[in-house]
């Protein structure tokens, strides 16, 4: 079975960014995250990500 949304998940990977981080931006609990990952995004709900985790990570780089 192939996992949804595999760009974000990489890109988490990458950047080395825990899911509990995202989770902390968006104000909800980790496990939303993963329920929300399990299923194909929208593109909009994509970008949002992919935008909190590049903010993640230019934050760590400092």
């Amino acid at each position: 079975m192939k996992l949804a949304n595999p760009e974000i998940r990489n890109l988490m990977k990458e950047k080395q960014i825990p899911v509990y981080a995202v989770a902390a931006v968006m104000g909800v609990h980790e496990n939303t995250v993963f329920r929300r990952l399990r299923f194909e995004l929208s593109n909009d709900e994509k970008a949002k990500f992919c935008n909190i985790i590049k903010k993640l990570a230019e934050q760590q780089e400092k």
